[in-house]
């Protein structure tokens, strides 16, 4: 199968913008499924104090994460970029079964194979307690 995943790599600042917002937009439906098709089928990730690697292990992270993670809502943001490579800081919020919001905070780092798919993740986060009056993405 010849998958791609456009834009493809080397970035541009206006491609890579457009691959912050693929992203963003797919995490936000929180759909493992979907998300999990971004990343090639060997794909490492480091998620906090998770390793793992490969599509299936992404969707069971993601279907995990969003079983804990109620009403998520995420924003990434362009942070730089080179030739294959992409980094984003992003901010989200949810909240868990007890209704206690939060607000994580963190940076990612992506390096993508040519056919746009993303190889390599790497994740680093930090929770806050918030209010729920004081959510941003609501």
């Amino acid at each position: 199968m010849n998958e791609q995943r456009p834009p493809l790599p080397p970035f541009t600042r206006e491609t890579a913008l457009l691959k912050v917002q693929a992203a963003e937009d797919a995490w936000n439906s929180r759909d493992p499924e979907r998300v999990s098709l971004a990343y090639t089928v060997d794909s490492v990730w480091r998620n906090r104090s998770e390793f793992f690697s490969g599509r299936e292990k992404i969707k069971e992270f993601l279907t995990r994460k969003w079983q804990k993670e109620l009403d998520y809502r995420l924003k990434k943001e362009l942070w730089s970029f080179t030739d294959n490579r992409i980094s984003v800081r992003f901010e989200y919020e949810w909240h868990d079964h007890a209704g206690q919001w939060f607000r994580s905070y963190g940076n990612e780092q992506w390096e993508f194979a040519d056919n746009g798919l993303m190889r390599r993740r790497e994740a680093s986060i930090n929770d806050v307690l918030i209010q729920e009056s004081d959510r941003r993405y609501v």
